[in-house]
């Protein structure tokens, strides 16, 4: 908020009553976090780790595999990330069909949810696992669409929303707290389900390019033309007159997304408690209080980002590109260094984003340390809004950064531990969660000023963390064996 009123006063003056409703939007941001995450902890959590280990001790693979898809179809499909995510795709290319591309990126979450449990089960090597996925993936995208790349590996950060990655992350850690001595097994269940999207809509694509439908060279240059218009239309219009009219504005609209997206894991919830968990009365009342505090976090934090963030951003984002296209030189190097900076902090306002350090934290026994994943995970998405600037301005193929990227990550994961590679995954998935989808997608539209190149940024941020986070256990590896070396009797307590 600080950098955006720095900016927004002194650098490239904007509305004041732009600021004074990000500044409102701010700090409803705030406070919805810090109650969806009261009832994250209260609700939803406890529910998917207790239904992982239900279902595991009933000692039948059919019927974990099939709940587990599923959950995570009727999750995924409800998800208000992909409901957003899937209008702006129809927009731009009218011959996509919404519901078809809604539901075939629900079945790959589903069906990658599935192969990340089984995986766990049989206590398969994670990293053997991804690189398998990612070698299949990669030689897929080679026959679909150009303009499609940079969609698909957008729908795999687009599906980990705020209700998805905690019910995922607990589901894993119950099914191994079971099956395994190790819990470091239970991370990685987030980063497996995350390729399952990007599959699905490649193959969709593929399927709608060999229609005929849809030939792969559209021009995408005009929804970003229209979107900076509609960003300056905004600034002149009445709309900026009243300070907290968009608030009120977006409420029905947002807590009906709220609720669509929580209604589902809650009727799930009703089915477990009848048939699988049997839980106490008080242990019911306490999980429907988690519930009720995430509705309600939800639709704040929610209302916070629509109402005040997202608009800011997109006018941020426009102002500084122009002035980079109009006056070039240091404009281009500022508009990169906003970029990374916003990069950076954002990030670590995504309510994902705490319940995965919470729990790597928790597993690790405090091993390792909330604030240096934090600080990891920054690097990666700071890193990752540069290179996404870098392609709004140069307009360069997406599979240029992909390709390498992802031949890195897959290349780190022989020398980092499992546990670090599991929490890389992951961390790629929670780290482009809703408030890097609005507001930073929003800064980046407006920062172009070239056709065809916003769909890529998600993408972008979600590999970035496979990175750094890999780079982490590097380093913490080597630490430990240094001081192994130097206090031999810690090597038990070490490998623990």
């Amino acid at each position: 908020m600080a950098i955006v009123l720095i900016l927004g006063n002194f650098l490239v003056p904007m509305d004041k009553i732009v600021l004074t409703k990000f500044v409102i939007g701010g700090i409803l941001l705030i406070l919805g976090l810090t109650i969806f995450l009261l009832g994250v902890d209260l609700g939803i959590q406890p529910m998917g780790e207790r239904c992982g280990s239900a279902l595991t001790q009933k000692r039948s693979l059919g019927l974990l595999l099939s709940v587990a898809f599923v959950i995570g179809f009727i999750v995924t499909a409800a998800e208000p990330d992909i409901q957003v995510f899937g209008d702006q795709v129809k927009s731009i290319f009218p011959q996509v069909n919404k519901s078809l591309f809604t539901f075939s990126i629900a079945a790959g979450v589903g069906l990658f949810i599935m192969l990340g449990l089984l995986r766990s089960v049989l206590n398969f090597s994670i990293k053997w696992t991804l690189l398998a996925a990612y070698i299949f993936l990669f030689v897929i995208s080679f026959f679909a669409p150009e303009n499609f790349i940079g969609i698909a590996f957008d729908s795999g950060g687009a599906t980990t929303g705020p209700m998805t990655v905690p019910f995922i992350l607990a589901l894993g850690l119950g099914v191994s707290s079971v099956r395994s001595k190790d819990n470091d097994n239970s991370f990685g269940l987030t980063g497996i389900a995350s390729i399952g999207p990007i599959l699905a809509v490649l193959i969709y694509s593929i399927i709608l390019s060999a229609s005929g439908s849809f030939s792969g060279n559209e021009e995408i240059g005009q929804g970003i033309i229209e979107n900076q218009a509609l960003a300056q239309e905004l600034i002149k219009s009445s709309f900026f007159k009243e300070v907290f009219q968009p608030f009120g504005q977006v409420f029905s609209s947002v807590f009906k997304e709220a609720l669509i997206s929580i209604a589902p894991l809650f009727g799930l919830f009703i089915i477990f408690q009848i048939f699988l968990l049997k839980m106490t009365v008080r242990q019911v009342v306490r999980m429907i209080i988690g519930f009720i505090y995430s509705l309600i976090g939800l639709t704040i934090f929610l209302i916070g980002v629509n109402g005040g963030f997202m608009q800011a951003g997109k006018i941020l984002g426009q102002l500084l590109g122009s002035y980079a296209v109009n006056r070039g030189g240091i404009w281009y190097a500022i508009l990169i260094a906003t970029g990374f900076i916003l990069g950076a902090i954002i990030v670590c306002a995504e309510p994902a984003v705490w319940v995965l350090s919470e729990q790597v934290e928790s597993v690790s026994g405090g091993t390792i340390k909330r604030k240096f994943l934090l600080l990891f995970l920054s690097v990666g998405t700071a890193l990752a809004i540069g290179l996404s600037l870098l392609r709004c301005i140069w307009a360069f193929d997406l599979k240029w950064v992909l390709i390498p990227g992802y031949s890195l990550a897959l290349l780190l994961m022989i020398f980092s531990p499992d546990l670090f590679t599991g929490v890389a995954f992951d961390s790629g998935g929670v780290a482009s969660g809703p408030l890097t989808s609005t507001f930073i997608l929003s800064f980046t539209i407006g920062a172009s000023n070239k056709g065809g190149d916003s769909f890529g940024v998600i993408a972008l941020v979600a590999m970035m963390p496979l990175i750094t986070i890999q780079l982490m256990g590097i380093v913490f590896n080597k630490k430990m064996i240094s001081k192994n070396k130097t206090n031999p009797e810690i090597e038990g307590e070490a490998d623990a």
